[in-house]
């Protein structure tokens, strides 16, 4: 293993192991002592780093408090509060956002639906800026404080460099702010459609966060539901079993593809260095 500090490939591994059984290693170049998570972000932990994981995972995918989170995970054996998920949270939930939009880059397809949603954060109604593909797929999310010609160019901007590509066409309701924005971001070859009924789809999709989030009653601070919101789109579209709208998938293919997704974003966080 490749030292953190210097890169020299010439290290030796040593028999003593960390509390959570990670190898330990020492480089004779720079004299420095180092385990397998030094330099990743899950360096310090004092818990496994798949237990971690699993605990923002549960967090953010299902309608569990913190404190429920850590009730769970007492009943198998490991004692953390629920302050340690929050920091875990806020830690971690902003790394799976950034590994799934590059793992779903330019697979959003040419139609696009956009509309926004309601979040209460500090007392207070934000706007939660989303889009999905024809097939239900998401192309992007964003919380902005205000719904205006600023915050639609900034949603717009944020998804042409997720997906990095523009779209044919853009379905959205009638406020004022859309046709400029489309037009000024993404060009005017781009169809503008407004039209409530073929946003229907959009407006049904919606119920993913607004469920997730009622029994929080809303958010502390902009920082954490711009985090949290994004963090709970990316999952629950990463986790869709199926690959098409409408598509039939029998529960034992969900079952298989739930784990088999799950294991895969485990790994992919793990390599993150």
């Amino acid at each position: 293993m490749n030292c953190p500090k210097c890169a020299t490939a010439e290290t030796r591994e040593r028999s003593k192991k960390t509390k959570c059984g990670y190898a330990t290693f020492f480089c004779p170049h720079c004299q420095s002592p180092f385990n397998e998570r030094t330099g990743t972000p899950f360096n310090h932990l004092e818990f496994p780093t798949d237990i971690v994981l699993l605990a923002v995972l549960w967090r953010l995918r299902y309608k569990l408090s913190l404190r429920d989170v850590a009730e769970m995970f007492l009943a198998r054996g490991f004692s953390f509060t629920h302050e340690a998920i929050r920091g875990w949270e806020a830690r971690f939930a902003s790394l799976i956002t950034d590994q799934l939009r590059v793992k779903r880059q330019g697979k959003a397809g040419k139609s696009w639906y956009v509309d926004e949603t309601y979040v209460k954060v500090h007392g207070k109604w934000c706007y939660l800026y989303r889009a999905i593909g024809h097939e239900g797929h998401l192309v992007d999310s964003m919380l902005s404080e205000k719904r205006h010609m600023e915050s639609a160019q900034a949603f717009f901007k944020q998804a042409v460099t997720v997906i990095g590509s523009v779209p044919d066409q853009v379905t959205t309701d009638g406020h004022a702010s859309y046709p400029r924005a489309i037009r000024e971001t993404m060009g005017c070859e781009v169809v503008h459609r407004t039209n409530t009924y073929l946003n229907n789809r959009l407006e049904q999709d919606h119920r993913g966060i607004k469920q997730r989030y009622s029994p929080m009653r809303g958010f502390g601070s902009f920082t954490l539901a711009a985090r949290f919101c994004c963090a709970f789109d990316e999952l629950r579209n990463y986790l869709c079993p199926r690959r098409t709208m409408g598509e039939v998938v029998s529960l034992l293919e969900q079952r298989q593809a739930f784990l088999q997704r799950l294991s895969a974003l485990q790994r992919m966080i793990q390599a993150t260095s």
